[in-house]
């Protein structure tokens, strides 16, 4: 089964088994589109929830699952990652990657510089970050914008990116 994390589960929100919700999704409402979640818990386990019911709240969004009754049944969930089965999601148009599939790839930037590999993502309040680590630990965080990723070549796991080379000294 292929799944891709799409967003994760925080603090209940109220007392009738609401919860909160990061999406990471573009537009983030569009994580509500999905009606079976897969929660991965931070034990581990893996249990399969139907969203009920969501909506935007704030900056972020609200959700209610099935079988979740009260504040907490919530709080059991909170900081649950959300996956989606890979075959229920759209295919990527021209320039557009899920994340998944560019961890592990090698980056180097326009000078050549190798600045390791896709490590993870991080969402920040400027956009998402991809975190490319060198085999020595060393971690170079590059604005996962288009105008900074100039290139990626899926086939040979390579991504290029529009990065200062005096940032990597």
């Amino acid at each position: 089964m292929a799944a891709i994390e799409l967003g994760r589960l925080g603090a209940p929100y109220g007392i009738r088994g609401w919860i909160h919700v990061a999406s990471y999704t573009d537009p983030p409402q569009r994580l509500l589109e999905y009606r079976e979640w897969l929660l991965r818990l931070p034990s581990g386990e893996r249990v399969t929830r139907r969203l009920t019911s969501g909506r935007g709240h704030g900056a972020g969004l609200v959700a209610q699952l099935e079988g979740v009754a009260g504040r907490d049944g919530a709080a059991a969930l909170t900081g649950a990652v959300i996956e989606i089965e890979r075959a229920a999601l759209p295919p990527t148009a021209e320039r557009e990657y899920y994340r998944v599939d560019l961890v592990g790839m090698s980056v180097r930037n326009l000078e050549g510089v190798s600045l390791g590999v896709v490590s993870h993502f991080v969402d920040a309040p400027a956009g998402a970050v991809m975190v490319a680590r060198e085999p020595g630990g060393r971690e170079h965080w590059v604005l996962a914008l288009p105008k900074h990723l100039r290139r990626v070549d899926v086939a040979a796991g390579t991504v290029v990116v529009d990065w200062p080379a005096e940032l990597e000294q």
